[in-house]
């Protein structure tokens, strides 16, 4: 049975921060259910499957950029409430659920298009996920895009809504007439407009002439000068609008009342569908939580086991990044024969971070997310862990400070075996120093005889002695350097560490007299042990640095000697290719010698034995046999034939150079010419900017291309242009295409899609909004507003007239009455 003590483990060794900042990842209240839950496990292959599932999400975070991470709406409450006869989804909870049940399908389709061995464990969990076409139908015939109940989601809802607009166009336009005639008989301003007051629209009329216009008056202003009246004449159709509204209401109802009928037997399935969500939301969570740190999935074993290498603690990684630090990995190994490991060391020096690290590292893994620390590492599964570290005194139970530390003692003792992992921070420490680690000295003996695994911090030198002396115990010490006085924050298993407490209390500026009087009292032996423990250590490190560096001496040696081996074999294979090429050479002058004899012979017997030519000619014989004949050591010999060679290459490529001078012309057909115009020139027209090309030429006609347009030209009105002032026009058509844009999108980013023309005469307005117009189309503006005003209706009408005749313009209709009514135009663009 798996046991966490004590209650308050997660917030001793930091774990409840990590909830925290995963609750503050997830993206729904689904995920922090399951941040929530997040408990201690010992089953090593659901350890596996739940570091390799936030592993795999680490992955899509990394490659994939198109995967759902929108509306991860919580609406379980709204899918219980369904499970009630009579109750039904309100219009918000249904639009909910059409959101996320799409990212839950578009999460399924992800994984489902995936390879079998992309995301295996992921894969496997949406495989469980029922989607149902059906209920996407139902919603997509009731919703539309924007969350509103459709008009057609009924005919009786359609009907009621055409109604309701009749009878809202009628009151607008009464309305519009009685404030005109109000206006005219001086009741009002001429500027008034309707105004709405409890969902009605009322006139705002001078309270003194409020008994003038008959109706009802819904509200007065603050100081009690304007009434609100509405008129009689439209009290009736606003009763039949309202009366529309209730039954759009109970329509709407209705509607919802069949469609929750319909999904209630599919309420079970959803559920399962939100849970797999809120996994989901609560994996990619953890997923970003450990790609932030560099986490990986160590090799899990199944026995008690440590073997970490370059460990870091999370928490203290995050914090020290923001100040531009890093943290010193911890190494630490400890198997079935070195089972507890004590740690001494200096204050401040980082014992307490280690035994924390340690605790935290385990717990994550044990609770299914990955750890901060290097691949290659191996790590156990306990089932028990035991931490007894900070001050537990309490009042209220009438415990001190040692005594709450020997209540967890007592506990670890009789709970502890061969599957636990105990905690300790300054074991021993809150009593008489001999008492207290006379007991401690017993307790650690007692655990180690449990076969209890362990990290435990101490100051007391018995206790070093003790693990010096007994199997499954090993010393640890947090390094420090007595130089410069500071801690290193590096642990080395396998000798104790000193306090530095004399060296410490001289750098803080304690006088001397009292290091020494205290020296005395302590006795040399005991200054003496702690003083060998330092040099031991300084030796230790001196001896480690200089065996590291005859380790690095050694690698780099043992690279010299393979690359000059590898240079020593290329230079044997390159020498045979050499003297391969040198006997190939020396056939060759051999077939030559032959030549020179043959042609020597015949030149004698061709002189007839003339002594003058016989003498010359077994000059040149000679000469050449000397050249020949000419003795020379390997070395020498090849480097002449590759000096030789090298010239002939020479003399090669000097000849080829000279070969174009003296080659024959051959005569080449050329393109045919009109006015010393060809196929392929850049040309113009005389007089113009525009640059094409000659595709063809057709007698004394040239058919040019002025970018994607061809024309026939006379070649007499061309005239032709180089190569640069070409290249240049060109680039200058480029940039003015890219000021053109670039001017259309800053038009674009200030373009008011609505424009005032009142007060303009008729033809003044429609230049007005005739431009208007043309720069809406030519921005992309599919919806524009025109204020005229209503006086008395005859610019809008003129207006009207002007937009029936643009075949741009599709449609055209009054403000709602609520922002405007007829004094604006609403126009659609095609």
């Amino acid at each position: 049975m798996p046991l966490i003590y004590p209650a308050s483990f997660e917030s001793k060794v930091g774990f409840d921060k990590i909830r925290d900042i995963l609750k503050g990842q997830c993206l729904s209240s689904l995920g922090r259910e399951w941040v929530d839950d997040i408990c201690f496990k010992t089953n090593p292959s659901e350890i596996e499957r739940l570091t390799g599932e936030t592993l795999e999400f680490v992955r899509i975070l990394k490659e994939v950029e198109s995967f759902p991470v929108s509306y991860y709406f919580d609406v379980r409450q709204a899918l219980q409430k369904a499970r009630v006869e009579g109750a039904f989804l309100e219009t918000f909870e249904l639009f909910d659920l059409k959101r996320s049940l799409d990212s839950i399908r578009g999460i399924c389709t992800f994984f489902k298009n995936c390879k079998e061995d992309d995301f295996p464990y992921l894969k496997a969990l949406s495989s469980n996920v029922v989607i149902y076409p059906y209920i996407f139908s139902r919603i997509e015939i009731i919703l539309s895009k924007n969350g509103v109940i459709k008009d057609n989601a009924s005919p009786e809802l359609a009907t009621i809504r055409k109604d309701m607009l009749q009878k809202q166009s009628q009151v607008s336009k009464r309305m519009q007439h009685i404030l005109k005639s109000a206006i005219d008989e001086g009741l009002i301003d001429s500027d008034t407009s309707v105004s709405i007051r409890d969902g009605r629209p009322v006139i705002p009329i001078i309270a003194a002439n409020k008994r003038k216009i008959k109706g009802i008056i819904h509200d007065e202003s603050a100081t009690g000068k304007t009434a609100f009246i509405e008129p009689t004449e439209i009290v009736e159709l606003n009763n039949e609008i309202r009366e529309l509204e209730y039954s759009e209401k109970r329509e709407i109802i209705r509607i919802l009342i069949a469609f929750t009928n319909d999904i209630r037997p599919y309420v079970d399935d959803l559920l399962l569908a939100y849970d797999f969500l809120g996994n989901i939301d609560f994996i990619r969570s953890k997923a970003l939580f450990s790609a932030d740190l560099d986490c990986i999935k160590p090799d899990i074993r199944s026995e008690c086991v440590f073997d970490w290498i370059n460990a870091r603690h999370p928490l203290l990684v995050r914090s020290l990044r923001k100040e531009g630090r890093t943290v010193v990995p911890l190494n630490l190994t400890l198997d079935k024969k070195d089972r507890i490991l004590l740690i001494s060391g200096p204050n401040a020096g980082g014992k307490s971070v280690c035994l924390k690290t340690v605790g935290l590292l385990q717990y994550m893994l044990q609770c299914g997310l990955p750890v901060s620390m290097g691949i290659g590492s191996i790590m156990g599964i306990f089932d028990r862990l035991f931490i007894d570290i900070g001050d537990e005194q309490s009042i209220e139970n009438d415990l001190s400070t040692y005594s709450s530390h020997l209540v967890n003692m007592k506990y670890f003792l009789r709970n502890s075996n061969e599957n636990t992992l105990v905690l300790i921070d300054e074991f021993g420490t809150g009593t008489e120093p001999m008492l207290g680690g006379a007991i401690a000295e017993s307790i650690l003996n007692h655990l180690n005889l449990n076969k209890t695994f362990g990290v435990i911090t101490t100051h007391y030198t018995n206790l070093k002695h003790f693990a010096s002396s007994v199997e499954g115990i090993i010393n640890g010490a947090m390094l420090y350097d007595s130089h410069h006085m500071e801690p290193l924050f590096t642990l080395q298993i396998g000798k104790p560490g000193s306090s530095f407490a004399f060296e410490i209390a001289r750098k803080i500026g304690l006088p001397e007299e009292i290091l020494q009087e205290a020296t005395e009292k302590v006795g040399k032996d005991h200054i003496n042990f702690d003083k060998h423990l330092r040099d031991i250590v300084r030796d230790k490190r001196y001896w480690e640095t200089k065996r590291q560096k005859i380790h690095e001496q050694e690698k780099r040696l043992e690279g010299l000697v393979e690359k000059y081996k590898s240079e020593l074999d290329e230079t044997n294979m390159l020498r045979k290719d050499i003297l391969n090429q040198a006997k190939l050479q020396a056939s060759e002058l051999l077939g030559t010698a032959n030549k020179q004899i043959e042609n020597t012979i015949r030149e004698i017997r061709e002189a007839q034995a003339e002594k003058e030519k016989t003498r010359e000619v077994r000059k040149d014989l000679e000469t050449f046999k000397l050249t020949l004949a000419e003795e020379k050591s390997d070395d020498e010999r090849i480097t002449q034939k590759i000096e030789r060679l090298k010239e002939r290459e020479r003399r090669k490529a000097q000849n080829k150079q000279k070969v174009p001078d003296q080659a024959i012309e051959v005569p080449v057909k050329k393109k045919e010419e009109v006015d010393g115009l060809k196929p392929g020139d850049k040309v113009r027209l005389k007089g113009q900017e525009s640059i094409g090309e000659i595709l063809d030429a057709d007698g004394k006609n040239m058919v040019v291309a002025f970018g994607n347009i061809r024309s026939t030209i006379a070649a007499a009105r061309l005239e032709k242009v180089s190569s640069n002032e070409a290249r240049n026009a060109t680039r200058g058509e480029n940039r003015t295409l890219a000021n053109v844009h670039r001017k259309l999108f800053d038009r674009r980013l200030t373009f008011k899609s609505e424009i005032d023309v009142r007060g303009q005469r008729a033809d003044e307005a429609l230049t007005t909004i005739r431009d208007f117009i043309d720069e809406a189309i030519m921005l992309d503006v599919h919806e524009v507003r025109i204020l005229h005003g209503t006086g008395n209706g005859i610019l809008r009408q003129i207006i009207r007239e002007y937009l029936k005749t643009e075949p741009i313009v599709t449609s055209m209709r009054d403000e709602h009455v609520q922002f405007g009514g007829t004094g604006i135009t609403i126009v659609k663009l095609d």
